[in-house]
């Protein structure tokens, strides 16, 4: 449909027919020299959504991607291979939320917002070109479920040389850990879920840019926290813009090459952010699961 392009720079976000995913294609589209793909999973979704923005004046382009199917996955790597011959710029922002309450719905959590980035990293990964940039969006609340470990279990994750496959058994050996009867219920599992989703993602992203490092192309893979946005993830309740939301992931994705850049890191509002305990006292939520969350394995 687009011709041979192997020479044009090419962008792609996830999940973006609405929300942060959205305002991070418009932003890309207003900055970012290449073509910029709006991707979701409903094609018409994703179709209006891309009508939208040409009514702004602006040229995204579409491909439907389904990131909880490999075959779709694929599809669309094939269809980046055969027309640009790379990848340039990879946001993954698709993702749910974490209004669910039993432990199946929970897994679908983790599986669409962990599990379904080691998928896409598996297929896009080998088409990133030098300087390639790569954004996850998370959330902080990762971190947050970090700092409320046991000592030991915090030591498993942080460990240097993890790998992608040892992360994901972590990541389900925690999350399993809801069943352990000293668990507190009245916790909603699917925040439990969502925080342990996001702290496999950030754990990811380090692994990820420490075997891109490895290979000296300058690829940065980072993820970011988008804030509280006003979004359907928030039922509306956020405070922020989607585009003051999208403004992280997009100074991630256009990061200049340097040998400063920040690389591996959770990035939020464009500053690093580490697992500190000190940021609890701000999320009362957070701070009342700590004992329940420490008394686990």
């Amino acid at each position: 449909m687009f011709g041979n392009m192997g020479g044009r720079k090419v962008a792609v976000v996830t999940g973006s027919n609405k929300g942060v995913g959205f305002g991070i294609v418009r932003a890309l589209c207003q900055k970012f020299d290449g073509d910029v793909f709006l991707t979701s999973r409903d094609e018409r979704r994703g179709r209006d959504a891309v009508r939208e923005l040409e009514k702004e004046g602006l040229s995204p382009k579409f491909h439907q991607l389904d990131v909880t199917d490999k075959r779709s996955i694929y599809t669309i790597k094939n269809f980046l291979e055969n027309t640009y011959g790379g990848l340039d710029i990879l946001v993954n922002n698709a993702g749910i939320s974490m209004s669910f309450h039993t432990k199946e719905e929970g897994k679908k959590v983790i599986e669409t917002n962990y599990v379904s980035i080691v998928n896409i990293s598996e297929a896009l990964f080998p088409l990133l070109r030098p300087n390639a940039r790569v954004v996850n969006v998370s959330s902080r609340f990762g971190n947050f479920i970090a700092v409320t470990m046991k000592q030991e279990t915090k030591m498993k994750f942080a460990n240097p040389n993890l790998t992608v496959k040892e992360l994901t058994n972590l990541v389900w050996e925690y999350y399993n850990l809801f069943d352990c009867p000293n668990f507190n219920h009245k916790f909603y599992i699917g925040q439990f879920a969502y925080g342990v989703s996001k702290l496999g993602l950030n754990r990811l992203t380090s692994i990820l840019q420490r075997n891109m490092s490895a290979n000296q192309r300058h690829i940065l893979v980072n993820s970011c926290c988008p804030g509280y946005v006003d979004t359907d993830m928030s039922h509306h309740k956020g405070l922020l813009t989607v585009d003051q939301g999208a403004d992280t992931a997009v100074y991630l994705a256009l990061l200049p090459a340097d040998k400063k850049s920040i690389a591996g890191e959770m990035v939020c509002e464009r500053v690093v952010v580490k697992w500190d305990e000190r940021e609890l006292h701000s999320y009362p939520l957070i701070k009342s699961m700590m004992p329940s969350l420490k008394s686990l394995l």
